[in-house]
């Protein structure tokens, strides 16, 4: 193990702290842990960061990398102080190391990275909570419903500016050149080395699938080029998301392959404002129904590394428009289980939708994270289906029992 400390040319105010600290596994590969040192006495700035690696490395160019993030996509952030838009009345206390006696009493599976395979209770509880979303999309919005493909094409991220705001997450779907050669030098190397990986890339073929970041990019796919035959339109599917996290990953919180039911909103911009936040009213009353402990407060998308990140981030905080609720994971701990987001009409003229009129469409997306929010409740009620909120209860009643683990 290598430790380096890298000192900052400028401390990063305690209203940044959050900002650096989701940007230091992205800036190599080679960092296996890091921590923020504090800066001045009396302030809770960071003035350098120590990273551990396994292998030595220059650290004068780590240094430089994370001068770069810290002075193009950290420092200029407007300083904008929290705001909490719902809090929860509940007073629920999570228990401590819920993911180990989780894996202990196999209620889930650590399959690798980021992956993690549910049982019983906790596949129940998942589907439990699409239900309930599901039910409120139904009486509030009459959603048109679609399951999609899991691969998503290229062009759809490309055009939407995923590319090139959120590099750090793609995962992209390759396959080998079509070629007898290929294939055959490819199938012999197989057979003749344990490990294959590092000699895929170079004989694969143009890459045109990508695994979603989120489920919303292909409704505007869908759309794309289309002139819509109604003022205002919802869609809502399911499916599986994805999205490289390095180091980030944790427990169940974060995830690099998760379920996501999500909900868009195409037509003008007083509907789709009208339908964000009337959808999060019924999310915060379903959490409170449920008497789990939380919040909603106003967020930011995790731009990095373009030249206008640090803009796109106090934009999203000054205008509002994006929501996260969160909910109590452990003491202190919280995580961001839904997202409730307006658009403007990025996506409609990105994708060149349009709307009866023949002006471009605004949009809105409504996002659930269904690992996370299983992981909530299992952090503040245990696994003993018994012991569930009666709205769960009763649709999780015929499944198997796992062990107790409160």
């Amino acid at each position: 193990m290598h430790s380096y400390r890298l000192d900052l040319d400028e401390a990063v105010s305690g209203a940044h702290r959050d900002e650096l600290h989701r940007r230091i596994y992205y800036l190599s590969e080679s960092i296996t842990d890091f921590r923020l040192v504090p800066g001045p006495p009396g302030t809770e700035s960071v003035g350098a960061v120590v990273v551990t690696t396994d292998h030595p490395v220059d650290a004068d160019v780590l240094a430089k990398k994370l001068r770069h993030v810290v002075d193009t996509e950290v420092l200029p952030q407007l300083q904008t102080p929290p705001k909490v838009l719902w809090q929860s009345p509940s007073s629920r206390t999570p228990r401590t190391e819920t993911f180990a006696a989780l894996l202990s009493d196999g209620v889930v599976h650590e399959a690798g990275p980021g992956q993690v395979a549910l049982g019983a209770p906790a596949l129940a509880a998942l589907d439990a909570f699409d239900g309930l979303l599901r039910e409120i999309i139904r009486e509030e919005f009459a959603a048109l419903e679609y399951r999609y493909p899991t691969l998503l094409p290229v062009s759809a991220l490309h055009r939407s500016g995923y590319l090139f705001s959120f590099p750090q997450h793609l995962m992209f779907a390759a396959r080998l050149e079509g070629d007898v050669d290929t294939y055959r030098e490819f199938a012999e190397e197989a057979v003749a080395r344990k490990d294959i990986g590092d000699r895929v890339l170079d004989r694969c073929g143009p890459v045109d699938r990508v695994l979603p970041p989120t489920m919303c990019y292909h409704t505007f796919d869908q759309f794309a080029g289309a002139t819509l035959p109604d003022e205002n339109t919802v869609v809502t599917a399911k499916g599986g998301s994805f999205r490289h996290e390095s180091r980030y990953h944790q427990t169940m919180e974060r995830l690099a392959d998760f379920t996501i039911r999500e909900t868009v909103f195409l037509g003008t911009a007083e509907f789709v404002r009208e339908a964000r936040d009337r959808f999060r009213r019924r999310a915060t009353e379903m959490v409170e129904q449920l008497d789990l402990a939380g919040r909603c407060e106003v967020a930011s998308d995790p731009f990095f590394a373009g030249a206008e990140t640090a803009m796109q981030v106090s934009s999203q905080r000054l205008l509002e428009l994006k929501h996260e609720l969160h909910l109590d994971v452990g003491p202190g701990e919280s995580i961001s289980v839904g997202s409730f987001n307006l658009h403007e009409k990025h996506f409609g003229e990105a994708f060149g939708i349009k709307g009866p009129d023949g002006g471009t469409v605004y949009s809105a997306c409504v996002g659930f994270g269904l690992e996370r929010l299983t992981y909530a409740l299992l952090c503040q009620y245990g696994w003993d289906v018994d012991d569930w909120p009666a709205l769960l209860k009763e649709r999780c009643r015929e499944i198997p029992r796992a062990g107790r683990g409160m």
